[in-house]
């Protein structure tokens, strides 16, 4: 019977070891080494009266036999039930431990490290845009052929305490540094939350859109007539479950396709937008994809000859085709005297099939030395796609059902687009703010282009873009643009 408790407690000896080896991985500490050490000592000592009960069997009748002194046997008992003790005390402390640990992620929405209750939260994405620019029967060389680093944006995004989130996006693209996004948001409730920083007002439907998600490489005209980022303060929220989206804000201001880091004036400008998505929760599947909107802002920020706060308009192939006078004197330089926008816009998205308009309007306040005028000028845009492969066309881009894997012989999602817009200028602008040898009145512009994606985080896109001016020639009419733009993007 006693040879029987030894084998047990050299089992338990045993699994005490193997139960060990786990936590000295895990912990490395030093007392588990020694309790190691302990176990394995008495593990040999069990061992050794074992075989000399062994012996002592061969030798002698079983009546014979000796076992060894009980007191020997409760001291090793006792031992064990301490080790395992100690085993059971470290193995909560580690599962405690675990509870407690900060968890790591990876996939194709980035990285991210967040604590064990996800109060806090760092997140790393970003995307990169290699382009080709290239400009056909440019006789003028208005264009340069180029390749260049489109945009080249790192992203930071967190949350510390549950509530509170913020943002860092600083872009690298074309060779210089800007901070494109650097805001902080307080969120308690889905239908009121605020921020704090720079970021995009609230204003233009593709603008909003984020520069990985574009249907084309570069954005359309009525771009060119709302606020690019500005610093300001921001009510936002989702009403009824998202069917309505608002947000409502304060901002320095800053002129059409602006990107303002300061101030130069006390005067501040009102953003806000409403959209709505009116048949999200229908069953009716073909209306779910609508959305509908209104935005606009007002201000009456002035300029100076120094910072005129007026903007230049560009072409699709980022080529200037409109610019207020600016000679550096008072009498050459046209200068702002307050600016106001308003934008109807909306989508529609069914299956593979996708549809985005907009129209802005921006009343612009002008004035040259002693000369004062109010310019209506305005832009509209059409975009249609069609998603070649079948998978479901949105405003947050393509998600390919079958990414490229030449193994498995599947190739992404192809993608269709073709758009068509118009700028225009208000005539009242010439020629006493704008000069209509170097300015158009109006761009007529009409593109089509293939995306290729090839997962969720690699996409390639081909356009050809055709612009068509009244005016802004030094002879008449501007000269044609016809550009092919290119891109590879990776983004996570």
């Amino acid at each position: 019977m006693r040879k029987c408790r030894l084998s047990l407690i050299a089992a338990l000896l045993g699994g005490a070891v193997l139960g060990f080896s786990p936590r000295v991985l895990a912990g490395g500490a030093a007392s588990t080494k020694a309790l190691e050490e302990q176990v394995e000592a008495l593990t040999r000592k069990v061992q050794t009266l074992e075989r000399r009960l062994e012996q002592q069997a061969q030798q002698s009748s079983p009546a014979r036999t000796q076992e060894p002194p009980p007191a020997v046997v409760e001291a090793l008992d006792q031992k064990v039930k301490i080790l395992e003790r100690r085993w059971e005390i470290d193995q909560e402390a580690a599962a405690a431990k675990a509870k407690e640990a900060p968890i790591l992620g990876a996939g194709r929405d980035g990285f991210s490290l967040k604590s064990a209750d996800g109060s806090f939260q760092l997140r790393l994405r970003g995307y990169v845009q290699a382009d080709g620019r290239f400009f056909a029967d440019d006789q003028d060389h208005l264009g340069t052929d180029t390749f260049l680093l489109r945009r080249v944006r790192p992203i930071f995004e967190g949350t510390v305490f549950k509530n509170f989130d913020f943002r860092l996006m600083p872009d690298f693209g074309g060779g210089t540094v800007t901070i494109q996004d650097a805001y902080m948001d307080a969120r308690f409730w889905p239908e009121a939350k605020l921020r704090f920083g720079k970021y995009k007002p609230p204003v233009g439907l593709e603008r909003l859109q984020s520069g990985s998600e574009l249907l084309f490489v570069e954005r359309g005209l009525p771009t060119n007539l709302v606020p690019n980022r500005d610093v300001g303060a921001q009510l936002f929220g989702d009403l009824f479950d998202g069917t309505i989206s608002y947000a409502l804000g304060a901002f320095n201001g800053v002129p059409d396709l602006g990107n303002g880091d300061l101030d130069n004036n006390d005067a501040k400008d009102f953003a806000g937008r409403f959209f709505l998505h009116p048949f999200k929760s229908s069953t009716f599947e073909p209306l779910q994809g609508l959305g509908i909107g209104l935005s606009g802002t007002y201000g009456n920020h002035g300029g100076s000859v120094a910072n005129p706060n007026l903007p230049s308009y560009r072409t699709q192939g980022q080529l200037v085709f409109f610019r207020y006078r600016s000679d550096g004197t008072v009498a050459g330089t046209t200068v702002a005297e307050g600016e106001s926008r308003y934008s109807p816009q909306g989508y529609y998205y069914w299956g593979p099939f996708g549809l985005l308009w907009e129209y802005v309007w921006a009343q612009q306040k002008v004035k040259r030395n002693a000369a004062r005028a109010t310019l209506n000028n305005e832009a509209w845009q059409v975009q249609l796609s069609y998603v070649l492969t079948g998978e479901k066309a949105s405003y947050r881009m393509v998600t390919p059902a079958k990414p490229f894997d030449l193994a498995k012989g599947t190739w992404g999602a192809f993608e269709i687009a073709a758009r068509y817009g118009v700028l225009h200028v208000d005539k009242e602008a010439f020629p006493i703010f704008a000069n209509p040898a170097n300015a158009a009145r109006v761009d007529e512009s009409w593109g089509i282009g293939l995306n290729w994606y090839l997962n969720r985080n690699f996409k390639f896109q081909l356009n050809y873009e055709q612009s068509d001016f009244t005016g802004g020639g030094a002879q008449g009419e501007r000269p044609k643009e016809r550009a092919v733009l290119g891109r590879f993007q990776i983004s996570y």
